[in-house]
């Protein structure tokens, strides 16, 4: 990696702080049955701009959807935004550090793959790594990809 282009040593560690924090939270919870980092972080490839992308599925979407308690609970500061990408839905935080966390919220049929979908397939090979698994879902979509 580009040391110009690499984030800080204290942006990584608060970026490594935040996914573990989000997996420990999303093992704790039984609606949440897949927890995928996506994107730059997944690739190992983060910027001092880039944003954390996870893509969490869960049995009960509505609350997260129409809820924000989680966000807080997570210490992931307040939603700014949220946004409809088709199966999954976009609630975009900004910590109070400035660091912005997207968890696209969506079912356990995101993760399907009888076919996989061609944007989820995109989502999957731009990186993608398994944070929590418990049925194996995941990892059958990964195998697809």
């Amino acid at each position: 990696m580009n040391r110009s282009t690499a984030p800080s040593p204290e942006r990584v560690a608060e970026i490594d702080e935040v996914i573990d924090r989000i997996t420990r939270w999303a093992r704790s919870r039984d609606d949440i049955v897949g927890l995928l980092l996506v994107g730059s972080c997944a690739r190992d490839a983060a910027r001092p701009d880039s944003d954390i992308d996870v893509v969490l599925l869960t049995t009960d979407e509505s609350r997260y959807l129409l809820e924000e308690a989680w966000a807080a609970e997570l210490g992931l500061g307040e939603v700014i935004r949220t946004q409809s990408w088709g199966p999954v839905t976009e609630r975009r935080c900004s910590t109070a550090s400035g660091l912005e966390v997207e968890l696209g919220i969506g079912s356990p049929t995101w993760a399907k793959t009888d076919p996989v979908d061609p944007g989820t397939r995109r989502v999957v090979n731009d990186g993608a790594r398994v944070l929590h698994d418990p049925a194996g879902i995941l990892a059958g979509l990964l195998a697809a990809c």
